[in-house]
């Protein structure tokens, strides 16, 4: 074949595959004019035909960078490196309101000579309209950033606001997020269509350029009838308004919002319910008015699911947060709704709820002028936490009742927790039926007759005792295991205490849940409390929280103070008789005289009977001397004690029985009795009010 025909036929192919190129072809000479271009380029339009041959490259793309364009071909042309794919991004001459996306590949042309050398012939320019490509990619990119940062926390406001900073500047200029004023304070869900007047809670927003809004974040508002809004929310469907005409009708229902859209130039909107399947629970609302471009359907697509990516997001933050709120108030209603008045101590005491755990306290009267404390810390959150922390407080008062001392107390709760959880009554942590339930506990009892004080717990941190000048008082209360282990045994420790001494029980929340080290916290907990030892407790438990709570915190946080009291030497009598039944006399004797000194006429025959009766069962059923001691308190206290550990038992005495009705006598002429077991022996107790004072 000659050389003429082999460059022809070159020639020929080269042109069919030019011409035929689905792309737009342009070729530039050395100083970049265009000298030819192909039939893509001719019927696509991509760029001006052949009315542009011999122009310069950058009169041939206007709403282009052109110098950006001219630098990428003069580099192309002066080093021959070729540049594929490269993005440029313009508005085109014909539609200068919408957004184009090029996408361009360059190389240079060139000439081979004798020696081997290339000649530069100019640059060839393939050029492909991407714009709906890189749409698409870049509505996938919000997607999928949507998906990694919407919902990262059960927050309302946090979840919001996630959207908004997801959708600006990237697919809006401007977001607002309004969730119904029920679901922002975690009311029940609303379902089916909203009212035009129904109120909504503004939960975030956000503009490219940090813009005035209508509303700020928690305001309260309602939107104008009739408008996008308001009818996106009657019928729970999205509404495009693509090209906002300000001299529409809607638009003079709110002139503020109108004029300040306006200003701002907002030309394209779109409101987008939250909804899940039938549950409504606001609105979001999509601006542009610095891109040129308005929304169209497929951003309307787009718009349709982030939203409902939020709307699930927000429908898990509003159940979260009832359950919590509900939760919450039943613990708070499953608590003491205010300390006891007691003689034993006065007693102050802190309560935070957080996002887990389900704490609680007690202050329960014991018999003999004694008082319990109890604090308790129970893993799991929820209603379900809520309700197992009643049963345990519930559990914990039933045996309490019984004068039990803390370590037995301790006992029969383990024992009672085990039960009930396998039982299926007790919820462990979280309602998790497959997860153990972790409770913890600290039991101290105070008697003021004695001064003291003695403390067991199980898993619990150790109480903390100040005396009077603010000094630690070592308190020793050795570890049990946790509530619910089963056959573990628990100590007790006891030590006497100072007129104005101050207990301090507390939770894990309150020392260690700010990711320090529970030791400082604990160390911190000591300061606030002997800084001033002689402010009130109710300022004590402030100044706790002002040093150890800066935030609000994740777990309950409990702190229990009571400041010790003694029952004063005069207002205790006590008698020690021999076993024998003469003595019976003596001590109703005894009674009488103690309580003509108390001044306390009215109740000598009722505390005669009760002697009588509680005597004379010690020495008949019992064994060993017998002690008599009355307590005048805000009661008064008759205690008959004896060396044997057998309960009495009431009975209803039949009408032929000579005996029998010792006990229920004792019960008629008594508030309440009871019997308490000590380490020897136990103690009958009987408790009659005083008079009230003329």
């Amino acid at each position: 074949m000659r050389d003429s025909e082999r460059d022809e036929g070159e020639t020929a192919l080269l042109a069919a595959l030019f011409g035929g190129a689905p792309r737009c072809w342009y070729v530039l000479d050395r100083e970049l004019r265009l000298v030819h271009l192909n039939r893509a380029a001719r019927a696509v339009g991509c760029l001006p035909g052949e009315e542009a041959i011999g122009r310069r490259f950058t009169d041939l793309v206007p709403g282009f960078p052109a110098a950006e364009l001219t630098g990428l071909a003069g580099e192309v042309l002066a080093t021959g490196v070729h540049l594929t794919g490269r993005l440029l991004h313009g508005h085109p001459a014909a539609a200068p309101d919408r957004a184009q996306v090029l996408s361009l590949t360059l190389y240079r042309l060139e000439d081979g000579i004798a020696d081997g050398s290339r000649v530069p012939l100019g640059v060839a320019v393939a050029v492909e309209d991407v714009t709906a490509r890189e749409a698409a990619a870049e509505r996938l990119a919000v997607l999928h950033e949507a998906h990694q940062r919407i919902g990262s926390t059960l927050d309302i406001a946090t979840t919001a606001q996630e959207l908004a900073d997801v959708t600006v500047p990237r697919f809006a200029d401007a977001t607002t997020v309004d969730v119904l004023d029920e679901a922002w304070r975690a009311g029940p869900a609303h379902r089916g269509p909203v009212a035009p007047d129904h109120p909504l809670r503004r939960a975030a927003y956000r503009t490219r350029h940090g813009g005035e809004v209508a509303v700020r974040i928690g305001g309260l508002s309602t939107f104008p009838f009739p408008t996008p809004f308001t009818q996106s929310l009657a019928d729970v469907r999205p509404r495009l308004v693509s090209r906002l005409d300000y001299g529409e009708r809607w638009l003079e229902a709110d002139p503020a919002v109108t004029e300040l859209w306006r200003t701002a130039g907002v030309h394209s909107m779109m409101a987008v319910p939250f909804a899940v399947h039938d549950t409504v629970l606001g609105l979001a609302a999509y601006y542009r008015y610095e891109r040129s471009e308005p929304f169209d359907e497929d951003d309307l697509e787009l718009a349709r699911e982030l939203t409902a990516r939020a709307a699930l997001s927000l429908d898990k933050a509003r159940s979260y947060a009832r359950e919590r709120t509900v939760a919450t108030a039943l613990q708070r209603y499953l608590l003491p709704r205010r300390a006891p008045s007691v003689s034993a101590v006065d007693a102050a005491h802190l309560y935070m709820a957080g996002g887990a755990g389900s704490d609680w306290y007690d202050i329960i009267q014991l018999s003999g002028a004694r008082v319990a404390l109890v604090v308790g810390d129970l893993a799991g959150r929820g209603v379900e936490a809520a309700a197992t922390m009643g049963q345990l407080r519930t559990a914990v008062r039933t045996l309490a009742a019984l004068d039990l001392p803390p370590d037995e107390l301790l006992e029969r709760l383990d024992t009672t927790t085990v039960r009930l959880a396998q039982d299926g009554a007790l919820v462990p942590g979280g309602g998790d039926p497959d997860s153990e339930l972790i409770a913890s506990c600290l039991v101290l009892t105070y008697d003021p007759v004695s001064h003291l004080c003695t403390a067991a717990r199980a898993g619990h941190p150790p109480p903390l005792v100040l005396d009077p000048a603010g000094r630690v008082v070592p308190f020793e209360v050795p570890a049990g295991p946790h509530l619910g282990v089963g056959g573990a045994g628990f100590d007790s420790a006891t030590v006497e205490l100072e007129e104005g001494s101050v207990i301090a029980l507390y939770t894990n929340g309150l020392v260690s849940d700010r990711g320090r080290d529970s030791d400082a916290s604990l160390a911190d907990l000591r300061e606030v409390l002997t800084r001033q030892p002689g402010r009130s407790l109710q300022e004590l438990c402030d100044s706790a929280v002002y040093g150890l709570v800066p935030q609000r915190p994740d777990d309950d946080a409990v702190l229990l103070l009571a400041r010790t009291h003694h029952l004063a030497e005069e207002n205790v009598a006590a008698w020690t008789f021999p076993d024998d039944l003469a003595v019976v006399s003596q001590a109703r004797n005894a009674a009488q005289r103690q309580l003509l000194a108390w001044g306390l006429d009215d109740l000598v025959y009722s505390t005669q009977v009760i002697v009588s009766e509680l005597v004379t069962n010690a020495i008949r059923y019992g064994r060993g001397a017998v002690q008599l001691r009355l307590i005048r308190d805000r009661t008064l206290i008759c205690e008959v004690s004896d060396q044997t550990q057998t309960a009495p038992h009431l009975r209803q005495a039949r009408n032929t029985d000579e005996g029998g009705r010792g006990l229920f006598i004792v019960m008629q002429l008594s508030a309440q009795w009871g019997t308490r077991y000590l380490r020897e022996g136990k103690t009958i107790w009987a408790e009659q009010p005083l008079p009230e004072p003329t």
